[in-house]
């Protein structure tokens, strides 16, 4: 049978998206439809919760860092023991950067990619009629885009809903499903977005709430039939990552939560082991593996264990010293000197590269990045072009003496200058690799 696909979309952020996708996800679940999330842009928390509510890995689709053919390869892949798949747009379905055509970053580029159709959430809340023309400038904005219908969030009472249907019917758009304003759906934030799904106490039950919400509030078969048929162009796997070793031992706990889940699944499909292990719980990574990887996460919140944790700092000490070691994010933060946490205290971290880090006047750095590498080093050789995506608050303090990890320019091109840094087997930066350039 061939799977079916559709992309939830909005005006814009804190629209109720992830919600409504988490909830449409579980309810489809538990009805018996094999449903797969994927998540569009490089957002890494949203695929956790696609993750939580289907149990089955979630995925990234970008289309400004993937080329198209991993584009197609990856989405194949995902779809292809699915029923049905759920793309969430990251803010508005048609927020991303100038570049070349289909390749901004947008949800609206998969759209016109795989001719997949669009359910609209609208938030109504302080508008009732306005929001049909809104509705209709996203029907006819670009013609290659089909919006299948609209589902109306955060309804404040049934003569609310009627006015907005109805003015909504009357430019020939069908209204799939009217969620009722309430807090209690509402998933929780922090600095990088939302909290993460394996950090939740109670995700299950918060995830089969928002599904209740969603079998009451939405008609499943109408977005089932809503959702076209799912036949993406014949793609290929040569833009991916590839593994940088046999045996990657990859720091996994709350301060290293972070790995893209298409870069993993390419790893393991090329051959490669992951082997996970916990700096928090002060251990090692393996001396049987050939790779250690630190990943992006929050090391910023747990800056005084990592810095008591010796059996950690000793073992990857001595494991850099025959072998590579590589950071991402959060994960370069920990290999450099020390590591200023939200109150101002100074921790110790690692030390295998020199810089100094600062959680405690937070500056937002986010964006696309493409790095040119400047040697060989875990994530690629000397002369690699790769494209990723930048988010933290965290800033480097004291730049350190070692040499320069990559050059660097944003999604539009303009130039960055250096960026991370390398000393020996020892590579890190703030960026994150998606794909090869």
């Amino acid at each position: 049978m061939t799977p079916r696909a559709i992309i939830v979309g909005a005006p814009r952020s804190g629209s109720g998206k992830t919600s409504v996708t988490v909830g449409l996800l579980r309810a489809f679940a538990r009805n018996g439809v094999k449903v797969r999330g994927v998540k569009s842009g490089p957002d890494y928390i949203d695929p956790g919760f696609h993750e939580a509510a289907t149990g089955h890995p979630a995925l990234n689709l970008d289309s400004w860092a993937m080329h198209p053919s991993l584009l197609s390869h990856l989405a194949t892949e995902q779809a292809s023991d699915a029923d049905l798949l759920i793309i969430e747009s990251a803010m508005g379905l048609f927020d991303g950067i100038r570049g070349e055509p289909n390749r901004s970053g947008a949800a609206s580029d998969l759209a016109a990619l795989f001719g997949t159709p669009v359910l609209l959430v609208l938030d109504v809340s302080g508008q009732s009629q306005t929001a049909a023309a809104i509705a209709y400038g996203f029907a006819h904005y670009d013609p290659a885009i089909r919006i299948a219908g609209c589902v109306l969030n955060r309804i404040g009472s049934e003569r609310h809903r009627t006015l907005c249907t109805d003015a909504i019917t009357r430019i020939g758009l069908p209204t799939l499903g009217s969620v009722f304003r309430d807090p209690s759906l509402i998933l929780p934030e922090r600095h990088l977005g939302l909290i993460q799904a394996t950090e939740h106490p109670e995700m299950n039950t918060h995830i089969d709430r928002l599904a209740d919400a969603m079998e009451a509030s939405i008609d499943l078969e109408a977005v089932f039939l809503a959702a076209a048929p799912f036949d993406p162009p014949k793609g290929s796997s040569d833009h991916a990552i590839p593994p940088p070793g046999q045996r990657i031992a990859v720091a996994q706990d709350a301060a290293f939560t972070f790995v893209y889940p298409h870069v993993a699944r390419h790893w393991r499909s090329a051959g490669a082991e992951i082997v996970p292990f916990s700096p928090l719980a002060d251990e090692a990574p393996p001396k049987d593996c050939d790779v250690c990887w630190l990943p992006g996460g929050y090391p910023e919140l747990h800056a005084g264990r990592l810095a008591v944790a010796e059996t950690f700092r000793n073992g990857l000490i001595s494991f850099a010293d025959t072998r590579p070691v590589h950071g991402e994010c959060g994960g370069y933060m920990v290999l450099g000197a020390s590591l200023e946490d939200a109150n101002g205290e100074m921790h110790r971290m690692t030390g295998l590269l020199s810089h100094q880090t600062s959680f405690a006047s937070r500056k937002m750095n986010l964006g696309y990045r493409q790095a040119t590498l400047l040697s060989d080093t875990a994530i690629g050789c000397k002369g690699h072009v790769i494209r990723g995506h930048e988010f933290h608050y965290s800033r480097v303090i004291y730049p350190g003496d070692d040499e320069p990890l990559a050059l660097i320019v944003d999604g539009l091109g303009n130039s960055i200058g250096v960026s991370g840094g390398r000393r020996g087997n020892v590579s890190g930066s703030f960026f994150h690799g998606i794909a090869r350039g």
